[in-house]
């Protein structure tokens, strides 16, 4: 069943494309908190070496920790497993995106809440056509 989700779907863990990429080049750097496991080797088309992750479970890149991000997105070269990597008092924990779930924010008189919205006031007209 894995295998039938990685030839068909993207957002379960990893491709077919990635397995046999990360078979062929792949290197492993390291694995977060989540089990999210990350990669490197290969050229991309800037000529770094590429660096990916294989999602543990759903892909989802709000999942990433903020140490791993900075390493994804080659802001720094060392991986946070080869250093102590500590979190900074502004960075909050990872939070799953809640779109589309009975989490997400629906603000007053949207369709999902039902109500009135607040009228608009200020500078604000609402454009109207012509007849």
């Amino acid at each position: 069943m894995k295998l039938l989700l990685q030839i068909f779907t993207w957002w379960n863990g990893q491709t077919i494309g990635t397995r046999f990429h990360t078979w062929r080049f792949g290197k492993k750097v390291g694995q977060d908190e989540f089990g999210n496991t990350y990669y490197t080797g290969g050229k991309d088309s800037e000529g770094r070496t590429r660096r990916w992750v294989v999602y543990n479970g759903y892909a989802d890149a709000s999942a990433i920790p903020p140490g791993w991000h900075g390493w994804m997105h080659y802001r720094t070269d060392v991986p946070p497993t080869e250093q102590t990597y500590a979190a900074r008092e502004w960075e909050k924990a990872h939070r799953a995106n809640p779109t589309g779930s009975a989490a997400a924010y629906r603000p007053k008189g949207s369709l999902a809440t039902g109500g009135e919205r607040d009228r608009v006031t200020g500078d604000y007209d609402a454009w109207t056509p012509r007849g």
